[in-house]
């Protein structure tokens, strides 16, 4: 709004934005309204009928034709000599803006603010209210106000852009969305600490402040401004301003994890669904990336504090809309990588699948997201398939989204010195990246194998779409092969074999392999394959032990790969897998039977030969006594051998004890 002191522009004096002209044709005092009709109030009978959609204006023809080009037109040009009714129906700003109009025609004082500036601009256009027929009409007043006051004021800014929404294509050609979007842009990279415009929660007004006011509401130097402060203000726009506004921010150098947040703002507000916990994004000051909304929350500035009535839930939006803003918030990402989150890609990935966003924006947000996939969360990760395939979840959607990271990966690690083609920066290959995947990948698995309609031939393409050195672990492959072997019952030994090659016995933990050896789903070779591994790994463990305390340094295990152990498995099980759980379990039994008969014989052992130390002296000892010690010490060296690696040898009989052999008497 215009200062309360007179603006000089142009050599015209202009009041506190009030529109007056000098000249009156008619005079009246005002504009009267009954149902959906204007009149003028005057003395003299209206001679002339503007209909615009629903609601008609009774007025005079001179004091149109003194200042609008298109009713001299319309009325000179008309074949009806008496022309006392028109309608003008595609007249942008509708009856609001034709009355506004209408009264500055009449002399009437017209009151400016943001939200019908716009508007009556669009209608003086149409009008053709130039100055060739007047001095000072009513395009040159309009259009000093948006230069000299609503650009130079943030408030007025927004408001007039979101205003702009109803007058397509008018806005755009008088150049009113592109110079909005510019001094928003401006403002918002500007530094916070030195606006002077309104945005710090005060009550709203219903005119625009005057420059007065707006160097009084100016935050204080102690209040501390959050970097995000305009995202609240800037998304209230329609979808097409809201980019317009993201690309001048772009071109001014804001920095793009700034920009990356304020797009997560803008999805989280207007799709619905898009989080579920509906918490907003805030960017921290002292770090680049974003996070959810905890310290903005606090700040109370922006447009949902200034527009009155303005609920903080959007209106419902249809189909059409929702994949207009998926499609133009695609295209505005920022290229830089981390500049938005991985979760919030795979959220718009889902949103693009459901709504049938085109082809190639999909592709390309496919390979973003491809780009960031080690950072995914599971979540994000199970996306419903909206084809007509049977399955769940889309797991074709998940492959595609690997192939784009092993790319990316073997990209960079062929090419080290090769800038990324998205983020300009060196990033190499990383290996930790991979183990997170396949991490990834394993839960995927796990989750969706539950789908009886999921086919074997999708679940083992994406099990072995990483390299085997992707996996130091087996044991979450070995998890979803047993999910999908128990949602899948009726799978025959062969495709159960087949399945089961996507997995390393090797690479499977202690726990893994217990679980497998009586796991009665899994193949019976497969089985006996878990049961020889763990051997392999016992006999190169007591090896290596050994060779150790001897000095070899040139140790190699008894099976080094898994191909050898493959190799050595036997091949001719041809029987089912319970008679192979039967003599497993007998083998077991029959085995502690053996243990535990012969612990009792040590003792007994151990228990006789007490007794016999004590009977019988020490110089009387016979060749009886020395063979009786000779068992036992044997005895307990064997036992020791049996039960510790890497132990010494049993002393030579030279070094034995001898004792002098004597002949047993004969007791007949």
């Amino acid at each position: 709004m215009w200062d309360s002191e007179s603006e000089s522009v142009g050599g015209r004096d202009y009041g506190n934005g009030v529109l007056t002209t000098s000249k009156h044709g008619v005079k009246t005092d005002g504009f009267e309204q009954r149902g959906q009709s204007w009149f003028v109030a005057t003395d003299v009978p209206s001679d002339f009928l503007v209909q615009i959609g629903d609601v008609s204006f009774h007025l005079h023809k001179y004091p149109l034709l003194s200042r609008s080009g298109k009713m001299n037109r319309l009325i000179y040009e008309s074949r009806e000599v008496e022309l006392s009714k028109i309608a003008l129906d595609e007249l942008p700003g509708g009856p609001e803006a034709f009355e506004l109009a209408a009264k500055f025609c009449y002399g009437i004082a017209v009151d400016l603010t943001a939200t019908n500036i716009s508007g009556l601009r669009c209608a003086a256009e149409y009008l053709e209210m130039t100055e060739d027929l007047e001095e000072g009409n009513l395009i040159f007043k309009t259009e000093a106000f948006l230069s000299y006051v609503v650009l130079s004021s943030w408030r007025d800014s927004i408001l007039v852009l979101k205003s702009c929404e109803k007058l397509s294509p008018w806005a755009e050609n008088l150049q009113i969305v592109r110079r909005c979007s510019e001094s928003i842009a401006w403002k918002a990279c500007a530094n916070p600490k030195g606006i002077r415009w309104q945005y710090t929660g005060k009550p709203p007004k219903v005119s625009s402040p005057s420059w007065k006011e707006m160097k009084d509401s100016s935050p204080s130097r102690n209040q501390q401004v959050p970097s995000d402060w305009w995202f609240e203000d800037v998304s209230i726009l329609r979808i097409d301003h809201f980019v317009r506004v993201i690309n001048a921010i772009k071109v001014k150098g804001m920095r793009f994890e700034l920009l990356g947040a304020s797009l997560t703002h803008y999805a989280v507000k207007w799709l619905p669904g898009f989080m579920k916990d509906g918490s907003g994004p805030v960017v921290d000051e002292g770090s680049n990336s974003s996070h959810s909304n905890s310290s903005g929350s606090s700040w109370k500035g922006g447009l949902h504090m200034v527009l009155a009535g303005t609920k903080d839930d959007p209106p419902p939006i249809h189909t059409k809309d929702q994949r207009m803003i998926v499609e133009s918030l695609i295209s505005i990402i920022p290229p830089q990588k981390d500049s938005v989150s991985c979760s919030f890609l795979l959220r718009l990935l889902k949103m693009a699948n459901m709504l049938k966003v085109a082809p190639a924006l999909v592709t390309e947000l496919e390979k973003r997201v491809g780009m960031q996939f080690e950072q995914a969360a599971l979540s994000d990760l199970l996306i419903p398939s909206y084809s007509k395939t049977e399955s769940t979840y889309d797991v074709d959607l998940v492959q595609r989204l690997l192939e784009h990271f092993l790319v990316q990966e073997q990209t960079e690690s062929s090419s080290p010195g090769r800038q990324s083609m998205y983020d300009g920066t060196q990033r190499g290959s990383n290996p930790n990246a991979k183990m997170r995947v396949a991490r990834l990948v394993d839960s995927y698995l796990t989750e969706v194998s539950r789908d009886r309609n999921l086919s074997m031939t999708k679940f083992q393409v994406l099990a072995e779409a990483l390299p085997e050195s992707a996996r130091t672990c087996d044991d979450g492959l070995y998890r979803a092969i047993d999910s999908y072997l128990k949602a899948h019952p009726t799978l025959s030994e062969h495709e159960r074999k087949r399945l089961c090659r996507v997995m390393d016995c090797q690479k499977l933990s202690i726990d893994a392999c217990l679980h497998a050896a009586q796991n009665e789903r899994l193949p019976l070779r497969v089985v006996v394959q878990v049961l020889f591994s763990e051997q392999v790994k016992i006999s190169n463990a007591i090896a290596n032990n050994s060779l150790k305390e001897a000095g070899d340094t040139q140790y190699q295990p008894i099976v080094s790969n898994r191909n050898t152990l493959l190799e050595a498995t036997p091949l001719s099980f041809q029987e089912g897998w319970a008679t192979a759980k039967k003599d497993i379990n007998t083998l077991k039994f029959e085995l502690e039977t053996v243990k535990t008969k012969y612990l009792e014989l040590q003792n007994d052992m151990e228990t006789l030969q007490r007794q016999f130390d004590k009977l019988v002296k020490p110089k009387h000892t016979s060749a009886w006594t020395s063979g009786w010690k000779k068992l036992s010490k044997m005895t307990k060296m064997t036992n020791l051998e049996n039960h510790e690696s890497g132990s010494q040898n049993i002393p030579n009989a030279e070094h034995t004890r001898k004792t002098p052999r004597r002949w047993r008497n004969s007791i007949s």
